[in-house]
């Protein structure tokens, strides 16, 4: 099956001429990538809030030289690519959840990021491709427990008990992989639409409105710039959470360095840049076709059909910045994820069985309050 067949038309741009290829990073050259601190010798961290690398112990900074992130062709996505990022990382697995986490080759992993568990050991898996760009967090962890705090306390439906006592646990900063897509689309289409209408007719001596429907055709040619179309390429976050906690400003992300996974970890992607390209050709095409049902006015949908090229397209591969957590409540674990740029929420809480009860006896007694009111006037009639 051909390139065309798996991946619809797309047009890319013509292949940049070949750059000599950079000589691979061997472990002594990685472990020189560790910043040490000027001042103690301890090794740096990057911080956050001063978005420089910081020294844990005796707070010295010390400025990170971070390029802004260029669009890749996306025919390069499908090229043999080498594991080039496994020469300054190394792969561990979790023995309880099985995730798989990234970290630098000088970096100790304590625990699990997405369960907590201590039982990790190291892989001998490859980290795969390295990363084109990083969005760096800018939230930082304090700030990310407050977020959190504020979060659960304000969900409805929760125990009383757990919004006094909530303390999220194992907060940990952690980048998850996923691809962005750029795309000129050009689409044409052709369907047919039904708009109703009403006729009054006389049946049995009395009149009725019957209900018709009067069909129209439309055609067309639409154009639209896609610009970042996101998808996540991890298997321990979902598309529908990395949505809610959706936006990233992926316009801002930096070339990657490994200076800034320093201090974090990484979670290795496991869907292929083919498969996340599918993907977002799916949100394209639906956002195209939701545009220009939009321009009709319809109440029904007979037939649709639509044919779109994607030009010119590029792509990053990127790291976006997520705290994971959990809280625990009566012995169960409630898994929580917050932006790391801009401190937005999402996750789960504990539901409590009364105050669900209370509101679904309430709205029954509005229904039975509505029935008894209807019947009382309609017998007054």
């Amino acid at each position: 099956m051909g390139f065309d067949e798996l991946f619809g038309t797309v047009r890319t741009k013509p292949a940049p001429k070949p750059t000599p290829t950079e000589p691979p990073i061997d472990d002594d050259s990685a472990a020189t990538q560790t910043a040490k601190c000027a001042s103690c010798g301890a090794n740096m961290v990057y911080d956050p809030v001063s978005r420089a690398m910081k020294c844990p112990y005796c707070g010295t900074t010390q400025a990170i030289h971070a390029e802004r992130s260029e669009e890749v062709d996306l025919a390069k996505l499908f090229a043999t690519r080498v594991n080039e990022w496994s020469a300054e990382t190394k792969v561990f697995r979790c023995v309880n959840c099985g995730a798989v986490t990234v970290i630098g080759k000088t970096e100790i992993s304590k625990a699990c990021a997405y369960c907590g568990a201590s039982n990790i050991v190291e892989s001998a898996e490859l980290s795969g491709m390295r990363p084109d760009a990083v969005l760096p967090f800018l939230v930082s962890k304090e700030d990310a427990e407050q977020a959190v705090s504020l979060w659960a306390k304000k969900k409805k439906f929760t125990p009383n008990a757990f919004k006094k006592s909530v303390s999220p646990e194992s907060i940990n900063g952690h980048y998850i992989p996923a691809f962005t897509f750029d795309s000129d689309t050009v689409s044409r289409y052709r369907g047919t639409l039904g708009e109703y209408y009403y006729e009054t007719r006389v049946v049995n001596g009395k009149e009725e409105r019957v209900r018709k429907t009067r069909y129209f055709h439309i055609s067309g040619n639409y154009s639209k710039f896609f610009d970042d179309v996101l998808v996540q390429a991890s298997d321990r976050v979902s598309q529908a959470t990395v949505s809610k906690l959706s936006p990233f400003d992926t316009g801002n992300a930096q070339k990657y360095t490994a200076e800034f996974l320093h201090g974090f970890s990484a979670t290795q992607y496991v869907r292929e840049g083919g498969a996340c390209w599918g993907t977002a050709k799916k949100m394209m095409y639906d956002v195209v076709k939701r545009e220009i049902l939009a321009r009709y006015t319809y109440d029904v949908i007979a037939e649709f059909h639509m044919d779109t090229q994607y030009n010119n397209v590029t792509y990053k591969y990127l790291l976006l910045p997520l705290y994971i957590g959990r809280f625990a409540f009566k012995k169960k674990l409630y898994n929580f994820f917050v932006n790391g740029r801009n401190g937005k929420v999402d996750g789960s809480v504990p539901r409590s069985p009364l105050k669900i009860l209370a509101l679904v006896a309430g709205i029954l007694a509005v229904i039975a309050a509505i029935v008894v009111i209807y019947l009382y006037t309609s017998g007054g009639n």
